[in-house]
């Protein structure tokens, strides 16, 4: 009996985990694994591009989990530099071009894994593909912007955007010695928060001489005649020089392919599945990564939330299902966290605005602590907000902000919003305390704790 024939298109963290998951499973006679990426890496880490540009991380490759020879060490026929470019959906096969000669050929399947993850958000703008323009979202990404950075004689840069690749980027930037200017359309930077508490990141980014311009609207980049970017142009009428710029005003779902084969997608256009990744209407059809829309918890709708940590869970899940098993991808709260300066940022569950968008009537409860007993040295400061459903109590969100030690107390929020946990039953969590970890009451306790009250006041 002749084996099965399954395509991967994609080699990152979704396509490859999903590639090596179904290997385990079967081994080449049973299942013959052919997988495709333009790029010139894989299986590496995105999130640590920035740390790499700015000296945390010394050496790119450092950033890569798996070669693609270690890949085909494992009888996974791993084509790099090669672009799928068509799916023929009806003829089960895929129309793939090596991108170094140009040549095309056909590629049959009987499973199908779309992997093809996001791309760097580029708005029409003129000069938008100037030279000297980066998007940072690709291990390839990142090495054309360290090329730019070594070539470049000024010190000058732009951040265009001010979410976390932006920050992230901005923070990079000034470790390798540039003057650094963060454009963003929003109140306060870092928007995947509340602008109370992206008022504290903005503070940080000013303390480190970053300059931040907010309800800045861009309008072009400007080029030299050699058509390298000089400066970026706002609808104010002002022009900052710069002599690289960097987008950092988030990424969308790289689903073209799936959009001309007639896959469903969502609103935001990443492709839509069911719990075990398949793409809905397609019993052979895959898809995981940052390409595909997950069911928001809290909110209760689909959302395109990227992250590498959803990506690498989605391989294996399409590889257990690939390879004849069962797993299921039940859905996300929207967890993140970042450093940015001396500050560690987190965030989980719904936003303000999102809880609006959604319909939910809310309290909010902020307070300020420490990161471990004020006595004991070291302490730091941390900011924590909490969003409670009125009437119901029921937790809706966690933002956090502050020293080191700070940040991974959002897991804590994460579980109870999975379980769908009250603030009062928050309150009476039993958490781990000492001095050199926490005061008696743990800052997210004390949180919980005023948003009783809140949820108590608001309904009385």
């Amino acid at each position: 009996m002749a084996a099965e024939r399954l395509v991967v298109v994609g080699g990152d963290a979704a396509g490859m985990a999903a590639a090596s998951q179904a290997r385990r499973l079967k081994g080449p006679a049973e299942l013959a694994i052919t997988a495709f990426e333009r790029g010139h890496f894989t299986s590496y880490s995105a999130c640590g591009i920035p740390y790499w540009v700015g000296g945390r991380v010394g050496e790119r490759d450092e950033l890569i989990a798996r070669t693609p020879e270690e890949h085909r060490a494992r009888d996974i026929d791993l084509r790099m530099r090669t672009e799928v470019v068509e799916l023929d959906l009806a003829g089960r096969r895929v129309r793939a071009r090596d991108l170094e000669s140009g040549a095309e050929s056909w590629t049959e399947y009987d499973k199908l894994v779309l992997a093809t993850g996001a791309r760097p958000v580029r708005p029409r703008l003129p000069g938008i593909g100037a030279h000297g323009v980066h998007g940072v979202q690709t291990l390839d990404d990142g090495q054309r912007l360290m090329d730019t950075l070594e070539r470049t004689r000024g010190r000058r840069a732009v951040v265009v955007g001010a979410g976390y690749i932006g920050v992230e980027m901005a923070e990079a930037l000034v470790g390798r010695g540039f003057e650094v200017t963060v454009l963003h359309r929003g109140e306060q930077p870092m928007a995947t928060l509340d602008p109370d508490m992206g008022a504290l990141v903005h503070a940080a980014m000013n303390r480190m001489g970053i300059r931040t311009v907010a309800g800045a609207d861009v309008t072009k980049i400007l080029t030299d005649e050699e058509g390298r970017a000089v400066a970026v142009a706002t609808a104010a009428g002002d022009e900052y020089p710069a002599d690289v710029v960097v987008l950092g005003i988030g990424v969308e779902p790289r689903t073209a392919l799936a959009r001309a084969a007639g896959l469903p997608l969502g609103e935001s256009g990443g492709v839509l599945t069911d719990l075990s990744m398949r793409v809905r209407g397609h019993e052979d059809i895959w898809s995981g990564g940052d390409c595909v829309e997950v069911l928001d918890l809290v909110a209760g709708r689909n959302r395109h939330i990227p992250l590498g940590t959803h990506a690498n869970k989605h391989g294996q899940v399409i590889g257990a299902g690939v390879g004849g098993g069962y797993a299921t991808f039940p859905g996300v709260v929207g967890t993140a966290v970042s450093k940015v300066c001396e500050l560690e940022i987190a965030r989980t569950g719904l936003r303000e605005k999102d809880a609006l968008a959604a319909g939910l009537r809310f309290v909010t409860a902020t307070i300020e602590s420490t990161t471990t007993a004020g006595y004991y040295p070291g302490a730091a400061k941390m900011t924590v907000k909490m969003l409670a459903e009125r009437r119901t109590g029921r937790l809706l969100g966690v933002q956090i902000v502050g020293g080191a030690g700070s940040a991974k107390r959002v897991d804590i929020a994460a579980v109870a919003l999975t379980a769908g946990m009250t603030v009062e039953q928050v309150v009476s969590l039993d958490l781990g305390y000492a001095p050199p970890f926490s005061p008696v009451w743990d800052p997210v306790l004390v949180a919980a704790r005023k948003a009783v009250g809140a949820v108590r006041a608001a309904d009385a």
